[in-house]
């Protein structure tokens, strides 16, 4: 019984974490469906991740606000120039992020290159250490999730691109931290790819639900396999996601009643 309430601790923070990434990532996952720029987040990530390890580099706290601010100003100079690269070239978009997503990545390659830590580190930026998320690192997460779905509350289908990429950046800075690259896009994607057919109403309600699940799956079956935890929960929301979508309306009568 003790064994369970200590296995249940350490899985409480993860989950509020995990809680917190969802919150904000599946109204702005479905965004970027809508906008038919799906691998913006996993080239913002990339970016945010590649401020990370060059704040890392000057010996920062890896928790301290110099390394969130460094993460940040990546992020945001990222949103930038792709809002640049789309007004120039849109019918390249997709092209230019996944160029972008892949300089960002050999860049923190190279960055790592030399430090007997660096692959260590690089595997928890893609990976994540949820698992290990304290309490104390979850009132800023909190805070930014309050501050982006209000923009989206108030804001929504009125935000300009730049608005959006800029809101979009800020937000995947904060969560590439808390859980990894790999679990940034999964909760960004994989709920709102699921639910893309059900009827508007119910889209929002069962990609959370979706999304809850795979979350808590993941966790439990990474204390009961002593496997990664990152990686668990991204099979789980996929499989998840494979059910939710079967067991949805069917295509015609969604289009239909849209």
């Amino acid at each position: 019984m003790n064994l369970v309430f200590s296995d249940l601790t350490i899985v409480l923070p993860a989950f509020l974490a995990g809680l917190l990434v969802l919150a904000t990532h599946i109204p702005l996952g479905a965004q970027v469906l809508k906008r038919g720029i799906v691998f913006i987040d996993l080239a913002i990530a990339q970016i945010a991740a590649l401020g990370v390890i060059i704040a890392g580099s000057g010996q920062l706290d890896p928790h301290g606000w110099a390394v969130q601010v460094a993460a940040g100003s990546a992020a945001v100079l990222g949103a930038l120039l792709l809002t640049w690269t789309e007004k120039r070239w849109p019918e390249v978009q997709e092209a230019q992020i996944g160029v972008m997503f892949i300089l960002a990545a050999s860049a923190g390659l190279l960055l790592v290159a030399h430090n007997p830590h660096g692959g260590e580190h690089l595997q928890e930026l893609l990976a994540g250490q949820i698992l290990w998320v304290s309490y104390a690192q979850l009132p800023m997460p909190a805070l930014g999730a309050a501050v982006t779905l209000g923009v989206l509350y108030f804001f929504n289908d009125r935000l300009a691109r730049l608005g959006f990429y800029l809101l979009f950046a800020l937000a995947v800075t904060v969560s590439v931290q808390l859980v990894g690259v790999y679990l940034v896009f999964a909760s960004l994607i994989v709920p709102s790819l699921a639910v893309r057919h059900y009827r508007p109403g119910r889209k929002l309600v069962f990609a959370y639900l979706l999304g809850i699940g795979g979350y808590a799956s993941g966790l439990v079956l990474s204390i009961v396999l002593d496997l990664p935890s990152g990686a668990l929960i991204v099979w789980c929301l996929s499989l998840l996601a494979m059910l939710v979508y079967s067991a949805g309306p069917a295509r015609s009568t969604a289009a239909a009643s849209a």
